[in-house]
């Protein structure tokens, strides 16, 4: 396959595209869900300047697959893209597609220093690597993503995205929203003070279904409280301050800050680890904020901003 030159000088730079958030109940990244294949499929988006840096920070939670076209330069890659929004989809999040028409976009294409296309990259963690570099049949496409999934599965990394697209469910003015049963002895032990058994119980029903982020965000938050429960708070706080690139001592100060209700001082303490830190224990303060993250949930405006500062801190 003939590939279209496509190059621009200039070094990476991702600042131009830390724009404002859209408006609150806007729902999924700006321009997401926009035309184009993106608008059929629940795990594909178009890539626009205002959505860039937010589409990147959501590979922090599994993988983007950036798929650069230009259906008037070269139809096929425009094809591409198509057929990768609609692959990704039966993929039930384990991917996201980032769909860039460079001729939308020029920018993004210039902030990647994209040499040709078609050009998909995977984006995990915020980090790109080229994935492909020519148009493949929808069947072989499929099957490149299924060998990728395999060997993230083999790494450890299981996190999947959450639909860009879902139907809420319809309530009437006189029915309170239906409990899920599969949480409820999950929330009995909460509620009788039995953290142990609570964390076991989520761990059960996400070890079952590792894309229920129902029971992640419940075992996140439970964790948080298993790890504090024992605490000395005067101790513990005392024990940072004295040493503030100590992993063990940041991440138990932060946890108690997320537990007193100061969710912001915690992300802010291990943003700034992460940013003084190097190889595995700037790895490891960044799980732990991850994990924070998901104890509070990602849709609140807090983890936004500190998902926006940990990118900084990475990059």
């Amino acid at each position: 396959m003939t590939q279209q030159p496509f190059s621009r000088p200039g070094a990476i730079d991702l600042s131009a595209f830390k724009r404002p958030e859209p408006p609150a109940g806007a729902g999924a990244p700006a321009g997401g869900g926009q035309g184009g294949a993106a608008g059929a499929s629940s795990y594909a988006i178009e890539v626009t300047e205002a959505n860039f840096q937010q589409v990147l920070e959501m590979s922090m939670t599994a993988p983007v697959l950036l798929a650069f076209y230009s259906r008037t330069r070269l139809p096929e890659s425009g094809t591409l893209a198509d057929d990768l929004a609609a692959v990704v989809g039966e993929f039930e999040g384990r991917f996201l597609a980032g769909l860039v028409d460079i001729d939308a976009q020029p920018a993004i294409a210039q902030a990647v220093q994209l040499q040709s296309i078609p050009m998909v990259y995977a984006v995990l963690e915020g980090r790109p690597a080229p994935l492909l570099q020519d148009v493949l049949p929808k069947d072989e496409l499929r099957t490149a993503l299924t060998q990728v999934g395999q060997q993230l599965t083999t790494q450890g990394i299981a996190g999947r995205h959450q639909p860009l697209h879902q139907q809420a469910p319809v309530e009437t003015d006189d029915q309170e929203p239906a409990v899920d049963p599969r949480y409820a002895p999950a929330e009995d032990a909460l509620a009788r003070g039995d953290v142990d058994a609570a964390v076991a119980e989520y761990e059960r029903l996400v070890a079952a279904n590792p894309a229920d982020s129902e029971a992640a965000a419940g075992l996140a938050m439970a964790s948080v409280l298993q790890r504090t429960m024992t605490l000395d708070p005067g101790a513990t706080r005392a024990a940072a301050d004295a040493a503030p690139d100590d992993l063990a001592a940041q991440g138990l100060a932060a946890d108690l800050d997320l537990v007193d209700g100061r969710p912001e001082d915690a992300f802010a303490r291990l943003v700034e680890l992460v940013r003084r830190s190097a190889g595995k224990d700037r790895d490891a303060a960044r799980e732990h904020l991850l994990g924070l993250f998901a104890a509070v949930g990602s849709d609140d405006p807090r983890v936004l901003q500190a998902r926006r500062d940990l990118a900084s801190a990475l990059y």
